[in-house]
């Protein structure tokens, strides 16, 4: 490796003399104790480097040497219930080597390299290979089958494999000899550069719902496997909680949950948490399919910029063996603002708030790896993409609010409002959407009712007339309404307090299967179509809402097993009775 000198240091961003060898993306070790850097900067007779780590106590006319490659992250079986920080590096070794808070310079390899693993090798001599064919696998967790595959840009003929047996990430598995005669080794464990998405033999268009268990989400706005939506809220209004809930609860087989510059208490919430809960779909520890990125608020903020990438890349790596991955992005206001220190550092010219000018088209490349695809090898595959915003005072006009809504076709907008008056998830009916609905209609046709999207309209329809009417209702009062306006503000509050609102701390209402929320928006309706045929016989709605069978429906949610759905029967027919009760007494 040849080496440069330090020419002048400013925070993370050092100017290195002579560097003329040096290439944009190159991954460079700074200074005595080989601090992580990346090539950010190339001139005639200097290269800028961004440093990954705290640079207190670099000197000028100290080494910089050089990778020859970009900053790269190594791919492998050992990722899964494991926590890095912002550049691939584990943590409980870090904690191990030097205590509670990062040390400098620890070029800390992402996998054990000293672990094996059973491994089964499904290739012969003599077999042809090409790029994202399967040549061994081996069980990373119970919960998923880790498939090696042959890198992108590489083919030829296997002509030396081992035998099945335990195997460390850096042991040779198949030799592979190209059409030049060229010799590859393929193991366990591969390197990809991180700002590089992966490639996929086609994007296939979103037919699939993340199914998350929440009914706000999966009835009224759903993000479809493979999409990008955003979560933007106030301090305090429950984004992270959101996040956690998704994180525990969407039907995704591998979740990359990234701590992007939030607190560190959060962080370890989550990992508390995580570890604690049972995957539902398999009673597994949730951490068997989990990976926790981690760069909290007092991590170098230069790591916090390349964060992201690394939970990106790691979440296709997964996508290409055919599973669908989810990332959760917490939050990416954190990520925005480590752009502007380093753009400001490097005395760029400032565009919006002090942004750097390329902030949207930096959030365009991120979103952009989201996608449902057909990976190499054939495979059905998908990257979701849940980015947190944090606008300043909940300010939806700021930058990163605003650019991210022009590359995700989801919007949850958290509502501070809400969330003090203990409505969760704080999701705002009114100023959030989804623009997955009709490519996800025939989904829900087929495999919940052909009902539903019906009844979501209509649910949708009562909110939005409440909205209006309240406008009227804080002006003289709910007393002079027609009938059917009361029914209208009573139905909606029953949406509202009994559907929208969900208890994550309740054992039933944490997660919510899809058949019973239909179930749920099917009694409501029923109930207020009922409500509406009396109304139209001149019978004050005072007289149905007097039997409490409003009350009654609202707390469904919690009585109702998601496992015993036959219990709907029963108030389906008390809300009959109850309106039955009220016919015969005026007739």
């Amino acid at each position: 490796m040849e080496a440069y000198t330090i020419y002048g240091i400013n925070g993370p961003v050092v100017t290195v003399k002579g560097g003329r060898g040096l290439a944009m993306m190159d991954m460079v070790h700074v200074g005595d104790e080989g601090l992580i850097g990346e090539v950010v900067g190339v001139e005639d007779e200097t290269t800028t480097v961004q440093v990954y780590e705290d640079t207190a106590g670099l000197k000028p006319g100290q080494a910089v040497t050089s990778e020859g490659a970009p900053m790269s992250l190594t791919l492998g079986p050992g990722l899964l219930h494991n926590i890095f920080d912002g550049i691939g590096r584990p943590l409980s070794v870090i904690a191990e080597k030097s205590g509670p808070f990062l040390a400098r310079g620890l070029n800390i390899p992402t996998l054990d390299q000293e672990k094996t693993w059973d491994t089964k090798v499904l290739v012969h001599p003599g077999d042809t290979l090409r790029p994202g064919d399967c040549y061994a696998q081996c069980p990373e967790t119970s919960l998923i089958l880790h498939r090696c595959l042959v890198p992108a840009g590489l083919s030829g003929r296997v002509t030396r494999v081992v035998p099945d047996g335990s195997y460390r990430v850096d042991d040779t598995l198949v030799e592979l000899t190209d059409a030049a005669g060229a010799v590859h080794s393929l193991k366990l464990a591969q390197r990809w550069p991180i700002r590089t998405p992966r490639p996929m033999a086609e994007r296939l268009p979103i037919h699939r719902p993340l199914i998350t268990g929440q009914r706000i989400i999966d009835t009224l706005f759903p993000i479809g496997k493979g999409g990008a939506a955003a979560i933007p809220g106030p301090f305090g209004a429950g984004k992270t909680m959101t996040q956690h809930q998704l994180a525990k609860w969407s039907d995704a087989d591998i979740i990359v949950y990234l701590g992007c510059g939030e607190r560190g208490n959060e962080m370890t919430q989550a990992l508390e948490e995580f570890s604690e809960l049972l995957d539902p779909k398999s009673q597994q520890p949730l951490m068997n399919r989990t990976i926790l990125i981690a760069n909290t608020s007092n991590m170098p903020v230069a790591a916090r910029e390349a964060s992201v990438y690394t939970g990106m890349t790691i979440a296709e790596y997964y996508r290409d063996m055919g599973y669908h991955g989810a990332l959760m992005a917490d939050s990416t206001s954190r990520w925005a603002e480590a752009l502007r220190e380093i753009s400001g550092r490097l005395e760029e010219m400032p565009a919006e708030e002090g942004f750097p000018a390329y902030l949207a088209s930096r959030l365009a490349e991120f979103y952009e790896r989201a996608g449902y695809v057909r990976t190499l090898e054939g495979k059905e595959g998908s990257v979701t993409v849940i980015g947190a915003v944090s606008p300043q005072g909940g300010d939806f006009s700021e930058p990163v609010t605003q650019n991210t809504k022009r590359y995700v076709r989801t919007f949850w907008g958290l509502d501070r409002s809400l969330a003090y008056s203990r409505h969760f998830p704080s999701i705002n009916w009114l100023t959030s959407y989804s623009e997955y609905i009709s490519d996800l209609k025939p989904w829900y046709d087929a495999h919940v009712s052909p009902k539903f999207m019906a009844d979501r309209q209509r649910i949708f329809t009562l909110l939005q007339e409440e909205d209006q009417l309240m406008e009227i209702v804080k002006l003289i009062g709910s007393d002079v309404l027609p009938e059917d306006q009361k029914l209208t503000l009573e139905t909606a509050r029953l949406v509202r307090v009994g559907f929208l609102q969900q208890n994550a701390y309740n054992i039933i209402d944490t997660y919510v299967p899809l058949e019973k929320q239909f179930r749920m928006m099917e009694v409501i309706l029923e109930l207020y179509d009922g409500s509406k045929k009396l109304l139209e016989r001149a019978i004050p709605f005072s007289q149905i809402k007097a039997t409490g069978i409003f009350d009654t429906l609202s707390k469904i949610k919690y009585e109702v097993p998601n496992d015993d759905l036959s219990r709907f029967d029963g108030y389906s027919a008390d809300a009959a009775k109850a309106l039955r009760q009220v016919d015969e007494a005026n007739q």
